[in-house]
């Protein structure tokens, strides 16, 4: 999920959280913690479960990651204590020691995500990333019975946002296939994440798949899991997402990236409910909702071969589109304004205000980005402008205009007709340079995550973290 995309009224997720570390392994309950303190994380570590339950009791955290195996209390039976404390943090389990069994009993005890070691750095950060999300929007939500459905809530009055919000209602009671499509930066995954809140599974696991980013090998093991030995690199069997989503929802996010052999199996699993582990011949069944999102047209990917025409119509069972923010006018000045109020409250500072000149400026632009760029622009502005009033002049700098082109008054001069993609990367890099190489504070000037950051750089061709979690000895 990208933190950008937010249109539900769910509070812009923190850059940064509370994290405690829980490892009886000194090394890599370190290293996790140096990693974390690098990318603003308020850290905390433990070399037990006791320790950690002393250590919630004085303290309140965002998100606790625990290994798995440690001396006397386990991870899992830490969770049982965290669960009777009714504490609300995020939970990731980390082990050397994975089964199928226990990462199904991990999930199933409301552990948002299980990984194993070693990992890497950016598997962390994504992990501590989505946690902080996720703690945000729950503790947001509305508590739901069992019959009545959590309310979808989105910032705005316009036709268009409406009509979705309404069409929203319709369709999360069901169990129907949902496809959801929009540019990018619409707030595709939120929309997903309310048809799961409002859905009767909503008490079951929302497990998301970021399909660009995995090679056609890794996205059929994390999709379907993988026995050891079923190729090179398994030296345990995985729990794949789609046995760890049985009973809940799955949302296969930009699924035009999956390949047209995985297409295939995926095709079975919507028709059929089964599917094998990557080097297992036993069939298993699963009941799983299915969400998918993509920022392609799947008609024009099917007329060019891409994209299988049987797998469009299993997903396209109630199709969904989340309109532009150009096509929503009425929506940006509310937006832009709740985020600046998010914003300032993460920074404990007094809200800011924009004047006429600026709320115009926002009027009249036309959004490539959406709702991402329209949050980014309001974050960055919030962290640089310390003003009461934010003025025109202050927003112009991080505005391309219409032609393709940034206003006289910022420091690239850029070529009329250059790429988004190509002034994306300018800027980046200016920015970059102006930090110093300082990846954290380049990203939150640019008000976008590290990992986001991270990625574009390998992108450019800048050298990669490289740093692992080694397993336990």
């Amino acid at each position: 999920m990208n933190t950008a995309e937010l249109e539900i009224r769910f509070p812009t997720s923190a850059v940064t959280g509370r994290v405690l570390v829980v490892d009886d392994h000194a090394h890599s309950r370190e290293s996790m913690a140096d990693i974390l303190r690098h990318l603003g994380h308020d850290i905390d570590v433990c070399s037990s479960a006791m320790e950690a339950l002393a250590a919630i009791d004085r303290d309140a955290y965002d998100v606790i990651i625990t290994d798995l195996k440690m001396p006397g209390m386990n991870g899992l039976e830490l969770l049982q204590a965290l669960k009777q404390r009714r504490n609300d943090a995020q939970v990731i389990m980390v082990t050397a020691h994975a089964t199928v069994a226990t990462a199904v009993d991990a999930m199933r005890h409301g552990v948002l995500d299980y990984v194993e070691k070693p990992f890497s750095a950016d598997q962390l950060e994504a992990l501590v990333g989505r946690a902080l999300r996720m703690g945000c929007s729950e503790q947001t939500a509305v508590p739901a019975s069992a019959d009545q459905p959590q309310p979808v809530t989105m910032i705005g009055n316009s036709p268009l946002l409406q009509a979705l919000c309404e069409r929203i209602a319709q369709v999360a009671p069901t169990d129907e296939t949902v496809l959801i499509t929009g540019e990018s930066g619409t707030g595709k995954e939120l929309v997903a994440h309310s048809i799961h809140a409002a859905s009767r599974r909503r008490n079951k696991a929302l497990v998301s798949l970021n399909c660009p980013a995995l090679s056609a090998q890794l996205m059929e093991s994390e999709l379907f899991g993988h026995e050891r030995g079923a190729f090179t690199s398994a030296d345990t069997p995985r729990v794949g997402r789609f046995e760890l989503a049985d009973g809940g929802t799955i949302l296969l996010d930009e699924v035009t990236e999956i390949e047209l052999p995985l297409q295939a199996k995926l095709l079975r699993v919507l028709q059929e409910r089964t599917f094998e582990r990557v080097g297992s011949s036993s069939t298993q069944r699963t009941d799983v909702r299915v969400i998918a999102t993509t920022n392609r047209d799947l008609s024009v990917e099917v007329e060019q071969g891409r994209f299988r025409q049987d797998l469009y119509y299993r997903l396209a069972v109630v199709p969904l589109l989340v309109p532009a923010l150009r096509d929503r006018p009425e929506d940006i000045q509310p937006l832009a304004e709740y985020f600046l109020a998010g914003s300032a409250q993460r920074l404990g500072r007094a809200s800011q205000q924009l004047n006429r000149p600026a709320r115009d400026l926002l009027a009249h632009y036309h959004w490539p980005g959406n709702v991402r760029e329209l949050e980014n622009i309001m974050t960055r502005v919030s962290v640089l402008e310390q003003q009461a009033t934010i003025r025109a002049d202050h927003l112009q700098p991080w505005l391309i205009d219409a032609v393709g082109h940034t206003p006289s008054n910022t420091t690239e001069n850029i070529t009329v007709g250059i790429s988004l993609h190509e002034m994306e990367r300018k800027l980046i890099e200016a920015t970059l340079n102006h930090y110093g190489g300082h990846r954290s504070k380049t990203a939150s000037a640019l008000g976008i995550g590290v990992r986001t950051l991270s990625g574009r750089l390998r992108e450019y061709g800048y050298a990669p973290r490289t740093k692992t979690f080694p397993k336990a000895a």
